[in-house]
């Protein structure tokens, strides 16, 4: 079985828990929404998943959600097929400096909905910004921009204080908290 950090190693700069805020955009460029996250991407030792990523939202009017992305590696790439999406992730050889992901994905059950995204990581591997491109029938909808810093590399100890809080009823505070970014 092959090693996903050895073969993705500017994936594998990603692990850890990431705290950021998603700003989202439509055609005319207004600002439509906006939200707090934090991000924990996984390299599990063993698993049916070499690569697991959860993501925790929260508005400013306390909303909340929680996303599951379990993936699979394979073909140079990691692999999403899943109630929300089905994508990939890969790494930009062309990029000499090492710092771009891109992943294409589609809304499961809608297919005139498609989305490119471009993470790109710093050379410190402490911050990162991601842009998403929503495509409906050829045209674009929506623009997300996320900006994101590293909060640790410790992801199982996060988890696990993230999942004792749920099964208290509390909230972690993350993303600045209930504000946006840092």
């Amino acid at each position: 079985m092959t090693d996903i950090r050895e073969a993705m190693p500017l994936l594998a700069r990603h692990e850890g828990v990431w705290d950021g805020t998603y700003s989202y955009f439509n055609a005319q460029n207004e600002k439509i929404d906006e939200h707090a996250s934090r991000l924990l991407c996984r390299f599990p030792d063993g698993g049916e998943h070499p690569y697991y990523q959860t993501n925790h939202y929260i508005w400013p009017d306390g909303r909340t959600e929680i996303r599951e992305f379990p993936a699979e590696y394979r073909d140079g790439r990691v692999w999403w097929d899943n109630d929300l999406i089905q994508g990939w992730a890969a790494e930009v050889p062309l990029d000499e400096f090492n710092r771009t992901v891109m992943l294409y994905w589609q809304r499961t059950g809608d297919p005139s909905l498609y989305l490119y995204e471009q993470i790109q990581i710093s050379d410190e591997g402490t911050d990162r910004c991601r842009t998403w491109h929503w495509i409906r029938n050829g045209k674009l909808e929506t623009r997300t921009a996320i900006q994101e810093k590293l909060v640790t590399r410790d992801w199982r100890s996060v988890d696990e204080e993230m999942q004792a809080a749920a099964a208290a009823g509390e909230q972690v505070t993350f993303g600045g908290g209930t504000g946006f970014g840092d």
